[in-house]
């Protein structure tokens, strides 16, 4: 298929075959015949020479776990223009880096009125990145074009409006390529609100990408599975009589039981320990090397440093294969 299209593009447009692609927009791609690995070493080390942190200590996880951030948390306030700067750029490697994802999702909240307490959170995923500035995405060569999600949710996690923070991710065959972390509109009353609103985000995001695979040829002819690990939530999506706990929940969340009801959409249980959004709703604290090592059965060792938690996600892809 991509022969075909660049052989019609060739004949519109005068082109050039400059080959397989290496580098682009700030990210480096590696492929081969066993797949494709995608990182943003180099942008990571000018982004740390940028801030003067190429000669830093590193730690082992994006953010210390447990640690609360306000608006206004008493300590003084910093340059705004250089924490958004900071903030931006990190965002920007989230592309490839979905380790980081949460924590950059949450200190971009204070980017208004920023103070030493958040300027100090973003060095530390400065930090992190110096001792993972290689660590990327690879993708296994599959045949296997089946779209699987993930969907999770905290319950009140941000101290200044007690608003929950959804999260989702998707795969399709081996490596994960679409994730999001995000606060939410309105505050939940219940976990299962809160995670069947996160659901509701992660129904849409799929409902999205089914069409964009159908355009490309791939078209899922059965429902997206969707893995959540809050049965009260995947109880809502399938009983359509309003309680009392349940009533006053925005309308638009309930797309979600109509995607169900389509045969778009399969909300599955899983473990919260198979549970690969959960690193998009909260800071997770550093996993087992021994576990979860650098991966092994990539040909080269090349460019070939996973991300820790991704390590985890393609283990956790395969089992939850057996779950369905």
């Amino acid at each position: 298929m991509i022969h075909d299209f660049k052989e019609d593009m060739m004949k519109t447009f005068e082109m050039s075959d400059l080959g397989l692609m290496h580098f682009f927009l700030g990210i480096e791609i590696n492929q081969e015949k066993e797949g494709i690995f995608i990182c943003q070493k180099k942008y990571t080390e000018t982004l740390l020479k940028k801030f003067k942190m190429e000669s830093c200590k590193t730690v082992t996880t994006p953010l210390v776990t447990g640690e609360k951030y306000k608006k206004e948390d008493g300590s003084e306030k910093v340059d705004g223009s250089i924490y958004r700067s900071l903030i931006g750029s990190l965002l920007y490697l989230t592309a490839t880096r979905p380790d980081i994802m949460f924590a950059t999702s949450l200190l971009s909240r204070f980017m208004q009125s920023p103070s030493q307490v958040h300027y100090g959170a973003a060095k530390r995923i400065l930090r992190y990145l110096q001792g993972t500035k290689d660590f990327g995405i690879w993708y296994k060569s599959t045949n296997d074009a089946k779209l699987v999600g993930y969907t999770d949710s905290d319950w009140a996690g941000s101290a200044d409006d007690m608003k929950s923070t959804s999260g989702y991710t998707f795969s399709l065959g081996s490596g994960i390529f679409s994730w999001a972390s995000k606060k939410q509109a309105t505050v939940a009353q219940s976990s299962a609100e809160a995670e069947y609103i996160a659901a509701a985000a992660a129904s849409n995001q799929a409902t999205w990408l089914r069409r964009i695979l159908e355009d490309m040829g791939e078209k899922q002819e059965e429902p997206t599975t969707i893995y959540c690990d809050n049965k009260s939530a995947i109880a809502i999506t399938k009983n359509p009589v309003q309680h009392n706990r349940t009533k006053h929940i925005d309308i638009k969340y309930h797309a979600l039981r109509e995607a169900t009801t389509r045969g778009e959409i399969e909300l599955k249980y899983c473990s919260t320990e198979e549970q690969l959004a959960d690193m998009f709703t909260k800071a997770l604290h550093a996993i087992n090397s021994k576990s979860y090592a650098r991966r092994s059965e990539s040909p080269k060792n090349i460019l070939r440093r996973s991300i820790k938690v991704n390590i985890f996600l393609v283990n956790t892809l395969e089992k939850s294969r057996k779950i369905s």
